[in-house]
């Protein structure tokens, strides 16, 4: 199967060996992969879940029954094919078996934060209409206060023992989860999660088609207009062998995965969870509530990862821990960074403390999400996202009408074809036919290509900031804070960061009397209530004005600018 027009491409001459231009995919739908493996590989461990003093180990045998086992009950639930599930939970392996449970009952997995709350919740699981969520006690409060706006029928909850050894559950019950929350409540439409698996196993899958829809992933796109890229079973199945080719010495039944990277992001879905299962690999689940470098950089030496998919600032977490060359890291063979531009200077470390080689790639929600990376043992070029993967195209394209394809380093849009692509945007078909027009995908990132097909990112469209490799859209915060009684003015711009890689800063103008200082801690404990933690300013000015154009557009270049040069500036804690 292929997508590429007749002729070549600049970029096959930097294919690695082995690495063909154009793949042949399996036709089955994406829990296929999960019951080739179960076949082949009954005994051998599909999760590790690592906590501070034990381990649980889920064999794909283990693995086959229980998402089967969730999966009956989906349906006996009322779950059809087609149905929306919402998955909202942490790395875990409760996160495994559900999506797996969901897709063999033919439901379709929407994929949501679980640190969401507020208006960001409420939208995508009324826009998508689930009828069941699947969450996790202790942040059920934020479900419970948003589900009466919602169509959902059902909330399935998880205690995050629900799955640790049993000795280690009935200590963690008795002395800790009261008081962490980790408690399902008995109310009418809350079902245990560890309930759902002591029914019988799912007879008879409801996936018809590779066309199905499998997965609802929200992306604020190019307009900031929350809105779900479609992704349907073939996406999902194309993209898995995509990165699997790529990564040309990948061992079926071999490898071990560390994941870190969140599985509620399609990045962490496709490279840690699809890709995992797709060559029986083991993946790694450290319970961690954000990401913790000691935590990693101790689990390293004893359950030996292989593959390691991450994003910049965790790679230069671990290169700046002090005395990291205590811990052994050489297990670590392959990473894949994506999200954020990777610095050489943070590659030439972690691969100096690894002995490993990281590629560093490039994707959208839109393309499930792989469509570049680089060469991980061949040429790279430093600042490029790389070449498209096999049975991918891309050019660029002008920006006044999208028509015309640019040569070499002319600056332009990125439009990428491939099997990966999604099929459209959930219920908007008007964003659909701008986004997709005669099978390219057109990504609104301002990117150019080299003599070599190489592709260079540099700039986006408006004025989207990605924070940790999640797009976030200055004017939701600015709608924020204007709802403050302080805030005469706000504006929120992206500011370039030398390790985070970009940070939210906002620009207040207060009302007249109000105290500067105590209205800069009151605005950051009013945004930390309001929205997830990754959309709160990491730095508040307060300012006499706001740059604004003649028609009184706020002018976030220039904050950026301004900021860009204080960018040495300690930030607030």
């Amino acid at each position: 199967m292929t997508t590429l027009t007749p002729g070549d491409r600049p970029w096959f001459a930097f294919y690695e060996p082995g690495v063909p231009r154009t793949v042949e995919f399996p036709t089955h739908p994406i829990y296929g992969f999960l019951d080739e493996s179960a076949r082949r590989y009954p005994g051998h461990a599909a999760l590790v879940q690592v906590g501070p003093n034990f381990d649980r180990r889920i064999t794909y045998r283990e693995l086959d029954e229980l998402t089967d086992r969730f999966a009956g009950a989906l349906v006996e639930r009322g779950i059809r094919p087609g149905d929306r599930v919402a998955i909202m939970l942490p790395n875990s392996p409760q996160y495994v078996v559900a999506a797996y449970g969901v897709w063999k009952a033919g439901g379709v997995v929407v994929q949501i934060n679980p640190l969401y709350k507020g208006r960001d919740l409420a939208f995508n699981l009324k826009d998508s209409g689930a009828r069941v969520a699947i969450g996790i006690s202790r942040l059920y409060r934020e479900l419970r206060e948003v589900r009466p706006h919602t169509d959902l029928e059902t909330v399935v909850l998880t205690n995050v023992h629900d799955f640790f050894p049993m000795k280690w559950r009935l200590l963690y019950g008795l002395a800790r989860a009261k008081r962490e929350g980790d408690v399902t409540p008995h109310e009418p439409g809350v079902v245990p999660f560890r309930a759902m698996l002591r029914g019988p196993r799912l007879e008879r899958r409801g996936v018809a088609s590779q066309d199905d829809p499998a997965v609802l992933q929200y992306t604020g796109g190019t307009t900031g207009i929350p809105k779900a890229a479609t992704l349907s079973h073939r996406n999902l199945v194309c993209n898995c062998v995509q990165a699997r080719s790529w990564l040309t010495d990948l061992k079926e039944g071999g490898e071990r995965i560390l994941s870190v990277v969140p599985f509620f992001h399609v990045f962490g879905l496709t490279i840690c969870v699809n890709l995992s299962v797709a060559i029986a690999a083991t993946n790694i689940v450290l319970l961690m509530r954000l990401f913790d470098v000691k935590t990693v950089v101790e689990a390293v030496p004893k359950y030996r990862p292989t593959v390691f998919p991450g994003v910049p600032a965790m790679y230069l977490a671990i290169n700046q821990l002090r005395e990291v060359e205590r811990y052994d890291l050489k297990s670590i063979r392959a990473c894949v960074s994506g999200s954020a531009p990777l610095p050489v200077e943070v590659q030439r470390r972690f691969e100096e403390l690894t002995g490993g080689r990281i590629t560093e790639g490039f994707g959208l929600s839109e393309a499930s999400p792989l469509t570049h990376a680089n060469p991980i043992y061949g040429r790279q070029k430093s600042g490029s996202i790389g070449i498209p993967v096999p049975s991918t195209d891309a050019k660029i394209v002008d920006l006044e009408t999208g028509a015309k394809t640019l040569g070499p380093n002319e600056v332009g849009e990125l439009a990428i074809r491939g099997p990966q692509v999604m099929q459209g945007y959930w219920n908007n078909p008007d964003e659909s036919a701008r986004t997709i027009r005669d099978g390219w995908l057109y990504t609104g990132d301002i990117a150019r290509m080299d003599v070599d097909g190489f592709f260079f990112i540099e700039d986006r469209k408006k004025d989207m900031v990605n924070i940790g490799g999640f797009k976030v859209f200055p004017r939701e915060i600015e709608e924020i804070l204007y709802e403050h009684p302080g805030v005469k003015e706000a504006a929120v711009a992206g500011v370039h960061h030398r390790i985070r890689g970009e940070l939210l800063v906002a620009h207040v103008v207060p009302r007249d009397g109000a105290d500067a200082r105590a209205l800069t801690r009151e605005l950051r404990e009013y945004c930390a209530q309001r929205l997830a933690s990754y959309k709160v300013p990491r730095r508040f000015e307060i300012v006499a004005e706001i740059p604004k154009t003649i028609l009184g557009k706020a002018l976030r270049r220039d904050i950026r600018e301004r900021e860009e040069r204080r960018a040495d500036a300690p930030e607030e804690d």
